[in-house]
């Protein structure tokens, strides 16, 4: 691999980064491309290739990841909705629906008493949402 493919990734990893950390709030594809030195279109594209779903898909998968955890601990759907940056509860709800496979208000009302015995790292890794690709398509 090139030195600068190297430093394309490094760019690609700092704005994903952004995402991780900064989830509540109000980012774009646009703004996170500069965060990345690049272009709107080939963030995009470069991002696609490299962690294999959208900008955008990845930071609702955070959104998503955090308002679980929100819901678990008794939060209402509306306060988490927009605890981790999203503006419509309506998208919120059916992104949620999409990626976890049940609907918000449904989550939290579900027992998660499981997840206690489970180790942090675990938990984690288990509670982090997975998307089916062949149901939801490209992503």
């Amino acid at each position: 691999m090139s030195g600068a493919n190297l430093e394309e990734l490094r760019r690609l990893r700092r704005a994903r980064d952004r995402m991780d950390r900064e989830f509540a709030r109000p980012l774009d594809v646009p703004a996170l491309a500069r965060t990345a030195l690049m272009s709107t279109a080939h963030f995009s594209r470069r991002f696609r290739e490299a962690y294999g779903e959208t900008p955008y898909s990845h930071l609702m998968t955070r959104r998503i990841e955090r308002a679980k955890a929100l819901l678990r601990q008794g939060s209402s759907v509306t306060d988490a909705c927009f605890a981790v940056g999203c503006s419509s509860l309506g998208s919120f709800s059916s992104r949620f629906t999409e990626i976890v496979g049940e609907t918000p208000s449904a989550y939290r009302a579900r027992d998660h008493d499981d997840i206690l015995v489970v180790p942090g790292c675990a938990a984690m890794i288990l509670g982090r949402p997975r998307r089916d690709l062949a149901r939801a398509g490209t992503g």
